[in-house]
């Protein structure tokens, strides 16, 4: 008598869980659902794909946008004067240099701060204006991004980031300004420059053979 109740006991046990089962599965999944995805890291454009379209403010307050620039050329430089590695560049005269032999070839030269402000590398129009000139730089345009809007829509991560569009809007370039990861002013002397050799041959009409390197240098200061 005893074995033959334990045997239903243990037959009901097991029909409950049988029954109960899909229960726990489904709420399971629908919390699993319901859970918020983690957010995606920037990603930035894709070479080879139509740049990301956008407007920003320069110094003057004049709003720019990619597409005033159709048919040129453009490079996108990410700075933060503040920023050991664009000292390395800007000390050098390596920066200024590229800026005006490529923008005395008809190329627009747009250099982009997303420094938030408060942090290392904000200015105020005047205070980049002041930069520039004691540099004796010549970008095309300062563009200010302290939203930090455009570095994101990019994939911006470094000072400084450097992007080749062609005259088609079609990224052909992203990533270091050089192959020397170093802070020293004197290693871009003698380093490989990856944006003059992919502006030489974006110009001739032909491919960019190293379109797309690891940016380095500091991390860019975005608003949180």
């Amino acid at each position: 008598m005893r074995n033959h109740f334990r045997s239903n006991l243990l037959h009901s046990f097991a029909a409950l869980l049988v029954v109960t089962a899909p229960l726990f599965t489904s709420q399971a999944a629908n919390a699993q659902a319901a859970a918020p995805a983690a957010p995606a890291a920037d990603a930035g454009p894709t070479v080879g794909k139509a740049a990301p379209a956008f407007s920003l403010k320069d110094w003057d307050g004049k709003t720019r946008k990619l597409s005033d620039f159709k048919g040129k050329i453009v490079v996108l430089e990410w700075f933060n004067h503040g920023c050991p590695f664009v000292k390395k560049h800007y000390d050098s005269n390596n920066m200024q240099d590229l800026q005006k032999t490529y923008t005395g070839k008809g190329v627009v030269w747009l250099s982009i701060c997303s420094s938030a402000e408060g942090k290392q590398g904000y200015g105020t129009p005047e205070e980049h204006k002041k930069d520039f000139k004691d540099r004796s730089a010549a970008p095309t345009a300062v563009l200010i991004d302290s939203e930090g809007t455009v570095g994101h829509q990019y994939g911006a991560k470094t000072t400084p980031a450097m992007y080749v569009i062609d005259g088609k809007g079609v990224l052909v370039y992203s990533g270091a300004i050089d192959d020397n990861r170093s802070p020293d002013k004197e290693a871009a002397k003698t380093a490989k420059n990856f944006v003059a050799a992919a502006l030489n041959e974006t110009m001739a009409k032909k491919p960019v053979a190293i379109s797309s390197t690891k940016s380095y240098g500091c991390s860019i200061k975005y608003k949180q």
